[in-house]
């Protein structure tokens, strides 16, 4: 669940947007200067036709009539040139406005924590990173273009006709003020609406992703009409906010409407009687209805502005959140940039998820840790294996060691040293997590690998394929260590997909190797060569590995038992079967009838917790 965006005031959301026109600052003040520009040229037109009118045709006087034509092309010309100027201005300073927004919040995105990411859906971000940008860049295009030409066009038509003449005019500023309260009131009410209807994107999305990554498993269990469901009422709750905000602007054109033609029948009426008296000439008559248009017109973009603008202020807020975010794991002022040995200690060590909890003040009970008072020490090159049922905080337990996320209380530390005064990148290079669903991204096979060392050779990529037991699968295929890998690693298997990202991890050359659950899809005999090429090949290694087997982790120099976040057990195989009643339970369970851990448990309940 996404965290709402009213906090951000609009005082902040303009700052950070307006930070990020950077370059385009000159385009953005170039656009409304040409803008300017046209309108002028535009608004002498009509005057010029007055002076053919009443001093050429009227007149008879043919040469006057040639060069005010002449003057009307050339402003015609140069309103044209503004015009197109200001389209060209405009679309650089709108489209680099998007550019850098998108850069602004993928680069803040990457430094998030995981925290921090918990607080947003993948599909809000995608929304915020496509839809809301998109609609702020055509929002400030409109406000560049049609803001200053239509408040321009008002202003100076405006005061053409009040110096041809103020009482006519009286009509135009009551037909204006009229339709600005008008506006007003309507687009109020429709911001309303446009604000929920980017929650509802994100739950269009969120549907969208969700079938699409998983689509093997909806076809597997025949649920295509379900999700078509699903989609449907997703897609509908966006309809319906859109009709609701529509059914309030549609009002807009006929009032409008209503308006233009009550103007030009009360400028033609008390005009006529100004002619017949003499107090205005035919030409200046028309030249008012001229300005009539134009007044009316510039009204019709304003309100289509609001509109645009009423939209685009929800994606701005989103949008605003994202860039503003501030990653809850920071770096200290001085930090540690070496990390002597991979050595890990937990020092009674307390940690909970809920940063609600603990701005309420609910961190001090119990019931709200996933981790309670962790307590003990590894050495350097030492196996330790984690057991635990499902929701004993296995994963949260290792997360701390690449500080993934901070402790509430107590301390932890790699190689002697509290991981919160090391340098972050410094910590997470010497730390390799190897996760149960690990990624693969879309490129070759060796492409992959470099995620773990940019600058490693093919015979490293080799040597940590072999190590992982991952060569022998790589060599059956056709491209070999060239074959591409479809996005998300959709075209092998779960095993290769586990044995490609332990060899990702190696080419790392961590101090600690995390293994989280990432050989379950691997079979035993598998699961035993690359514990014993570890061992081979990396003695100085320190190794955690995650397991639901026993038989995964019976070999460890020790073994942690969790249960439900407190640390229940903690020595080798032997010394647990006999000390560690929990342990020995799930042993004999596996062992007599191959369930996993929590089987082994007498009326164990999962706990729901992360990892």
């Amino acid at each position: 669940m996404e965290k709402s965006y009213s906090n951000i005031t609009a005082k902040e959301m303009l700052h950070t947007l307006g930070a990020e026109l950077k370059e385009f600052k000159r385009s953005s003040l170039l656009t409304p200067a040409c803008m300017i520009f046209e309108v002028i040229m535009e608004m002498l037109i009509p005057l010029l036709m007055a002076s053919i009118i009443d001093q050429g045709v009227m007149a008879g006087d043919l040469p006057h009539i040639y060069k005010t034509g002449a003057l009307m092309l050339l402003a015609a010309v140069l309103g044209l040139i503004g015009g197109i100027l200001g389209g060209v201005y405009g679309a650089r300073a709108s489209a680099g406005l998007a550019r850098n927004l998108r850069a602004a919040m993928f680069r803040n995105i990457q430094s998030f924590s995981f925290s921090n990411i918990d607080k947003y859906s993948t599909a809000g971000l995608v929304t915020r990173l496509t839809t809301d940008i998109t609609n702020v860049q055509n929002a400030y295009q409109m406000i560049l273009r049609m803001c200053m030409r239509a408040p321009a066009s008002i202003i100076v038509a405006m005061a053409m006709a009040f110096s041809i003449s103020a009482r006519l005019s009286l009509i135009y500023l009551a037909a204006v003020i009229f339709l600005g309260l008008f506006i007003f009131f309507i687009m109020r009410k429709v911001s309303v609406y446009f604000k929920e209807v980017f929650e509802k994107y994100d739950d269009l999305n969120e549907s969208v992703q969700e079938n699409v990554s998983a689509i093997r498993v909806v076809k597997a269990y025949v649920r295509e009409e379900e999700e078509k469901k699903k989609f449907h009422s997703a897609s509908m709750n966006i309809y319906k906010m859109f009709v609701r905000a529509e059914k309030t602007i549609i009002l807009n054109m006929p009032v409008m409407q209503l308006t233009v033609y009550t103007v030009i029948l009360a400028l033609s009426w008390f005009g006529a009687h100004f002619i017949i008296y003499g107090e205005l000439t035919t030409g200046e008559m028309m030249s008012m209805l001229a300005y009539c248009m134009n007044i009316l017109i510039s009204l019709m973009m304003l309100s289509m502005i609001f509109v645009m603008v009423s939209m685009s202020s929800a994606s701005a807020q989103r949008i605003t959140e994202v860039i503003r975010e501030e990653s809850s794991l920071k770096n200290p002022s001085n930090p540690v940039l070496n990390l002597a040995d991979g050595s890990v200690s937990f020092e009674h060590v307390y940690f909970s998820y809920d940063s609600a909890d603990e701005a309420a003040g609910l961190s001090e009970k119990p019931e709200s840790y996933v981790l309670t008072d962790v307590d003990f020490s590894v050495k350097q090159g030492e196996t330790i294996g984690i057991i635990g049922g499902t929701g004993s905080a296995k994963s949260s337990l290792v997360n701390l060691i690449s500080r993934l996320y901070d402790v509430k209380k107590g301390a932890v530390k790699v190689g002697g040293v509290d991981v919160r005064e090391y340098d972050l990148e410094t910590l997470r290079n010497q730390v390799a997590v190897v996760l149960q669903k690990n990624e693969l991204f879309s490129g070759t096979i060796l492409d992959n690998l470099r995620w773990g060392n940019e600058n490693a050779t093919e015979e490293e990529c080799r040597h940590a394929c072999k190590i992982a037991c991952a060569d022998e699968f790589i060599e059956r295929m056709s491209e070999k260590y060239d074959t591409f890998i479809e996005q998300g690693g959709s075209n092998v298997s779960g095993g290769q997909k586990q044995r490609l990202c332990i060899a990702r991890a190696l080419l790392k050359k961590p101090k600690i190797l995390i293994l989280d659950d990432s050989t379950s899809a691997v079979d035993t005999a598998t699961e035993s060569s690359i514990r014993k090429a570890l061992d081979k090949e990396l003695p100085e290694m320190t190794r955690f590995i995650i397991a639901q087997r026993i038989s995964s982790v019976e070999h460890a120099d020790r073994i942690v038992v969790l249960d439900d976040g407190k640390v229940c057990g903690f020595g080798t195989h032997e010394e647990l079967l006999k000390n560690n009643e929990i342990y020995r339970d799930v042993y004999e369970s596996q062992m007599g009838g191959q369930g996993d851990f929590d089987e082994g448990r007498s009326g164990a309940v999962p706990y729901g917790e992360k990892g």
